[in-house]
């Protein structure tokens, strides 16, 4: 029976296991030792919440899925419905192909053609490559149109230690600021999270957490810097590391994500180059003149219990 996934790889060096399908490059699951890192999707389902897709060339939303371009409004296709916006680009329907593969790494590629709102051609890939401890994921484009075309992306992972459940868990993100929504989830204004309920720069607990926020001002200015870490108790621990182009991370706990019990409280924590609603504000757009590449990358890693 052909997967909805589409083709389905798998690296697997004896420690660190990585599955991944072809539909938006999903990651589908990542252990390290054994331990799971990343909530799994099942080859025979589709990614219920956007588990582990590929978010180009924009993560997040549009508004009203329209922005301007040289003061024409380019309108785009409304995929949020309940809210009239365009959600997480351009290629969560599609199957990525293998550009490269190894014994530790893996290569997929996906054109971004003209479309409705869209009037580029990108050629964009992501790679996945083993680390003795996670897996760093890096993300590509290139611009094959005769203009300037902008470009932004995010990855969409679930992350979980081992089998704690979520709401057993604590979360700290190195973030100095965050965004405040409307009722449609557009960002209205940037706020330093000082002694709001987002300042998650000390372990926070997961426990009945109800959390939909862009957190920026990340403190990944070091090499591979940790901007986020999910901590079990006993001192086990997933850690998210972004290179300083991803400028953003979405963190998100839907009490509704269906687990192999069930539903339940699930974490994502989405690294993204720039934030909600880019294309309209304009904010850490990466714009590719005609013929340039742009490579970006984050990773996960854990740490067992000492």
């Amino acid at each position: 029976m052909t997967s909805p996934l589409g083709e389905q790889f798998v690296l697997d060096d004896g420690n660190v296991r990585v599955e991944i399908g072809a539909l938006a490059a999903v990651l589908r699951e990542v252990r390290v030792g054994g331990v799971r890192l990343t909530e799994t999707v099942a080859p025979h389902t589709l990614p219920s919440h956007g588990c582990g897709i590929v978010l180009s060339p924009w993560p997040n939303r549009v508004k009203d899925a329209q922005w301007t371009l040289d003061g024409g409004v380019q309108q785009l296709d409304v995929t949020d419905v309940a809210r009239g916006s365009a959600i997480h680009g351009l290629l969560r329907n599609t199957a990525y192909q293998v550009r490269d593969r190894s014994d530790r790494s893996l290569s997929l590629g996906a054109t971004i053609y003209p479309q409705h709102g869209w009037p580029f051609l990108v050629e964009t890939w992501v790679t996945y490559q083993l680390e003795h401890d996670g897996l760093t994921v890096t993300h590509g484009a290139k611009n094959l149109s005769e203009h300037a075309a902008p470009w932004a992306v995010g990855a969409h992972p679930y992350f979980r230690v081992g089998e704690t459940p979520t709401d057993d868990l604590t979360l700290r993100v190195g973030g100095e600021s965050y965004l405040e929504l409307d009722d449609r989830l557009n960002p209205v204004a940037e706020h330093a999270v000082a002694d709001t309920a987002f300042d998650l720069r000390s372990p926070h607990s997961l426990a009945g957490a109800d959390l939909n926020v862009a957190i920026g001002q990340l403190a990944n200015t070091g090499e591979r810097a940790e901007v986020a870490r999910l901590e079990a108790p006993g001192g086990a621990a997933t850690a998210v590391w972004a290179d300083s182009a991803f400028r953003w991370l979405q963190v998100f706990t839907p009490a509704d994500f269906p687990g192999q019990d069930g539903t339940g409280r699930a974490v994502a924590l989405e690294p993204m180059s720039a934030p909600p609603n880019a294309l309209n504000s304009g904010t850490d757009l990466i714009w590719l003149e005609s013929g340039d590449s742009h490579e970006i990358s984050w990773g996960v890693r854990y740490s067992p219990a000492s």
